[in-house]
C-alpha cells in the first residue's frame, strides 16, 4: 500500500514505514532508549531526504515517550525540578539548532552534516557500549563482581556558580549544569531528530551525579517536552516535518515498545546492551559506507 508523503515529495510503502517504526519501538522497549538515533538513519537508508527524516523522527520520539514518562511519574522516578531546568535549556537549544539547521540548509550542507554527525556519534557510543559490555560479560564468566561507581558530580560541575537543591536527585549543584546539558540536547534534537536519551542518561549519571532511580524518568521527561517543542520549531521554521510519515512511524513504535518491554524482562541486561551496541555499530558502518563508497556509475537510467 503506497502513500504519498507531501513534505518528502515521494511515495512510500506504508507497511514498510510502520514495520520500521515497529522495529525501532521494539528496540526502544528493550533497551530503554527513545529510538530516534536509529529512526533517522533507517529512514535515510529507505530513501527519505535527511532533512525530512530528522524533523519527522523528532515528532515520533515525542509520541513514543509519553507512556514512559507517566509510568515513571507514578513510581516517583522523575526529578521534576531537574527536568524543568533541562527542558528550558532544551527549548533554548532548539532555537539555536533551528538557526544552525537553516544556515546549513541554505548552503546545501545539511544532508552531509547529518550523516557525518551520525557516523561519529553512533560509532563512538556503540564502541564504548561494546567495550563496557564485553568487560561485564568477561567479569561474569570469571566470577568477578564489578564494583559500582561511586555517585559524584564532575569537578567541572562543582566549579559552576550558584547552587540549587534538587531534592529528588539528592544533589546540591549549579542549575547551569543541567541547563547547558539541556541546551546541547536541544541542538542535537533539531539537527538529528533524536531525543538525546543515549547522551542524557550517561551525562546525568557521570557529570551531574544523579541516582539511577531517577535518571531514566527525568531523561524521558526532558525528551518529551523538548522533542515536542523541536517539532513545533521545525514545522514553523524549516517546514521539514512530514506528518504522514510521523504518524506511520508512531503507529508502529507504540506497538513495538510494548512488545520490547515484555521481551526485556526475560533477557539479561548484558545481552541486551551487547545487542544494542552491535546494532548501533552496524548502522554507523552503513552510514559511513554511504558517505565514502563511490559507485561505479554515479547516474543510472531505469526503464519503467
Amino acid at each position: 500500500m503506497d502513500l504519498y508523503l507531501p513534505i518528502a515529495n515521494l511515495s512510500v510503502n506504508a507497511l514498510v514505514i510502520v514495520a520500521l517504526g515497529l522495529g525501532v519501538g521494539l528496540l526502544s522497549g528493550m533497551f530503554g532508549v527513545g529510538g530516534g538515533f536509529l529512526t533517522t538513519p533507517l529512514l535515510i537508508f529507505y530513501g527519505i531526504p535527511p532533512t525530512v527524516a530528522a524533523a519527522s523522527a523528532a515528532s515520533q520520539v515525542t509520541g513514543a515517550s509519553v507512556s514512559g514518562v507517566f509510568a515513571h511519574l507514578r513510581r516517583g522516578g522523575v526529578d521534576v525540578h531537574m527536568g524543568v531546568v533541562m527542558v528550558v535549556g532544551g527549548m533554548l537549544g532548539s532555537f539555536a539548532g533551528a538557526w544552525l539547521f537553516a544556515w546549513l540548509q541554505a548552503r546545501g550542507a545539511i544532508d552531509a552534516v547529518i550523516a557525518v554527525l551520525y557516523v561519529l556519534m553512533l560509532g563512538s557510543i556503540g564502541g564504548l557500549m561494546l567495550v563496557e559490555t564485553v568487560q561485564a560479560l568477561r567479569a561474569r564468566a570469571a566470577g568477578v563482581t564489578i564494583r559500582a561507581r561511586k555517585r559524584r558530580h564532575h569537578p567541572l560541575v562543582a566549579m559552576l556558580p550558584l547552587r540549587w537543591r534538587f531534592y529528588r536527585s539528592g544533589l546540591y549543584i549549579s542549575p547551569l549544569a543541567p541547563l547547558l546539558l539541556g541546551f546541547a540536547t536541544g541542538i542535537l534534537t533539531m539537527l538529528l531528530g533524536v531525543g538525546g536519551g543515549f547522551i542524557l542518561v550517561p551525562a546525568m549519571l557521570y557529570l551531574l551525579g544523579m541516582g539511577t532511580q531517577v535518571v531514566v524518568g527525568t531523561s524521558l521527561f526532558q525528551i518529551l517536552f523538548v522533542t515536542a517543542w523541536a517539532t513545533m520549531v521545525h514545522a514553523t521554521t524549516t517546514k521539514a516535518v512530514d506528518i504522514v510519515l510521523a504518524a506511520l512511524l508512531l503507529v508502529g513504535s507504540v506497538v513495538g515498545a510494548q512488545l520490547g518491554a515484555r521481551f526485556a524482562m526475560k533477557t539479561r541486561p548484558e545481552y541486551l546492551r551487547l545487542a544494542l551496541a552491535i546494532i548501533v555499530l552496524m548502522v554507523a558502518v552503513r552510514m559511513l559506507l554511504g558517505l565514502a563508497w563511490r559507485p561505479d556509475e554515479i547516474y543510472s537510467v531505469e526503464l519503467m
